[in-house]
């Protein structure tokens, strides 16, 4: 039996095949588009899902989308209503394209795909809650669901057992604590939905100097976690901006416009609104842990991204063990909402080892073959070599050792917005310039920190916490041990705290001591594993620098093309492509682009 998930419309639209209750393949559309969060619907993620299996639509037993639109559509009226006649410019611009497409989405999908079967829609929360208990490692658990809004629902919570999820409680629009944390993104000058894991990147740089202001003025939180905005500090409503001038004044004047320089501020306030968060969070998950008794929770929504908060709910031991979606976004809406059909639905025996969840390591998307890579390589006329892989592992160890960037392309792409060895640049975390160095590559903002791939034996050696994060969805303390002392007791405010070493480990230690935590073990990904064990077998070091294969802007590459056209716009030392090895230096020209067709097009 198969089943296909789709999310689209709102941003980050994806598509997940079942097969039997097994996910076969999942994507998101960005990548084959190579539109950031693309939110039209996911043709080229459909066809790459249906060609992994070789099947057209046809062979499909049911279709299911990740949330309901009309549902979404009578929200929308209900809040235009209320707000009339201020939202009208907003208005204006939104229901055309509701009145077009969005909730004609079941025609749409019968048109497109030429489908005649069954086609269900899962309500929003509904999706992020399968998504998260379903491919769990538990038969049984709480889970909590936190986002910007679906339907009416901003947070849900509830607890599955065996095949069923029910949700329990709601929040509802306009109260909500992803677009309460996405307000302070557009406020500081960042892109909503796009820039809130660099206010999060952020908020160490400053002080929570508005925390009082934030919970006196904007929201009214209860002691169960449940919470009520002052919307008169809002525009999102109806508007066409997140903020009003009502903001303005109680956070020290108007929001910084983007790529303008980034003040103590705004450092400030990035902090204020983390540390309101993760207080909002404990405080769900105390009353969560309290209502369901469970000892087991899983977190799914994109709230449930912000891996600092993870860290610190991980921290306080309310639960036994924590799993978050490695989707956790509107993506993961689709597999979530075809596994409710296989489940929920239709009620299949669903069994758990409380270890090993169902997601693969999220290794869901396209693999290039050999002759794949070999042909793209001299159709080109691309210089390379091929290793083996101990061959190859030795060089590259060497390479990392030296302070060499390394783009590093194998295996099946992960799905989700963290680069977990698949898709990965990689480097030295002992360096103290290859943060700068990395971060002038991909043109980041330079206070930007980065993720640390570890061997899951060595973790607690260097981190404070031992649990398996092979999501990358997890921060941890670097140890005291590995830490160094800052000469003269100087204090260093906001951006000068950027270039002081202060750990062994200077390219993976944030300016507070934590660190964005991929635990790497043998049987998961057994490549990354050997790179990882061959480094530290050389070099005594079982840590190195793990940053998604992209440049600001852009999604995460894809296919072997993505991969050498990022490679050649960028001062990227290697490319390793599977065995194949790639020198800069020894091209005789780097092409801007170059044309590959697609594999995954249906015929």
């Amino acid at each position: 039996m198969y089943i296909l998930g789709i999310s689209a419309y709102y941003h980050d639209s994806a598509a997940c095949l079942l097969k039997n209750g097994v996910i076969l393949a999942a994507a998101q559309e960005e990548r084959f588009t190579r539109i950031k969060h693309d939110h039209a619907f996911p043709d080229n993620a459909i066809n790459f899902c249906l060609s992994k299996e070789n099947i057209h639509p046809e062979n499909l037993d049911f279709i299911v989308f990740y949330d309901k639109p009309i549902l979404k559509f009578e929200r929308i009226l209900y809040t235009y209503l209320q707000f009339a006649p201020s939202g009208i410019r907003s208005f204006i611009k939104a229901i055309p394209l509701w009145l077009k497409k969005k909730i004609w989405i079941k025609e749409y999908i019968r048109d497109s795909l030429k489908y005649s079967g069954e086609i269900f829609f899962c309500e929003h929360h509904q999706s992020h809650a399968a998504s998260a208990f379903f491919p769990s490692p538990f038969q049984e658990a709480a889970f909590l669901t936190m986002d910007g809004v679906g339907e009416w629902a901003t947070t849900s919570f509830g607890y599955g057992h065996d095949n069923q999820i029910e949700i329990l409680g709601d929040l509802y629009f306009p109260h909500s604590l992803g677009l309460l944390y996405s307000a302070f993104t557009y406020f500081t000058g960042f892109k909503v939905n796009s820039g809130e894991y660099k206010l999060m990147g952020l908020a160490p740089y400053g002080e929570p100097k508005y925390v009082d202001t934030i919970f006196s003025e904007l929201i009214d939180l209860k002691e169960d976690g449940s919470f009520k905005l002052n919307m008169k500090y809002f525009d999102y409503c109806a508007g066409l901006t997140m903020t009003n001038r009502r903001f303005e004044k109680i956070f020290d004047g108007p929001p910084r416009k983007p790529e303008t320089k980034i003040t103590q501020r705004e450092m400030n306030l990035a902090n204020s609104i983390q540390k309101a968060t993760e207080e909002v969070v404990l405080k769900m998950a105390v009353h969560v842990r309290k209502e369901t008794g469970m000892k087991n929770l899983c977190l799914a929504g994109g709230v449930a991204l912000n891996c600092v908060a993870n860290g610190e709910l991980l921290k306080k031991q309310l639960f036994d063990n924590i799993w978050i979606q490695p989707a956790a976004g509107d993506a993961g809406g689709a597999l979530g909402a075809a596994m409710y059909i296989w489940y929920q639905y239709l009620k299949h025996r669903r069994t758990s080892d409380e270890k090993n969840d169902k997601m693969q390591v999220a290794y869901l998307g396209p693999r290039y073959s050999d002759d794949e890579i070999k042909n793209f390589l001299e159709k080109n006329n691309i210089v390379y070599k091929k290793y083996s892989d101990d061959r190859l592992f030795d060089i590259i160890a060497e390479l990392i050792a030296n302070e060499k960037v390394i783009g590093w392309f194998q295996g099946r792409m992960e799905f989700g917005p963290r680069a977990l060895g698949s898709r990965s640049i990689i480097g030295d975390a002992r360096s103290a310039m290859i943060q700068k160095k990395l971060n002038l590559i991909k043109f980041r903002e330079s206070f930007r920190p980065f993720a640390a791939s570890i061997l899951l034996a060595y973790t607690s050696e260097y981190f404070d916490n031992n649990s398996e994060s092979p999501y990358m969805l997890l921060v941890y303390n670097l140890k005291k041990k590995h830490r160094l002392l800052i000469s003269g007791n100087k204090q260093y405010t906001g951006f000068n705290k950027l270039n002081v070493v202060r750990s062994d480990l200077p390219a993976i230690t944030h300016v507070d001591y934590s660190s964005r935590i991929q635990t790497v073990n043998e049987e998961t990904n057994l490549r990354f594993y050997k790179l990882i064990e061959k480094f530290n077998n050389k070099y005594n070091c079982p840590v190195i620098l793990n940053t998604s294969f992209n440049v600001r802007g852009e999604p995460i590459v894809c296919s072997p093309v993505d991969a050498f056209t990022c490679f050649a716009n960028t001062n990227m030392d290697y490319l390793v492509l599977e065995n194949y090895f790639i020198d800069k230096k020894q091209q005789n020209y780097l092409p801007k682009s170059i044309k590959y067709k697609r594999k995954f097009e249906l015929d």
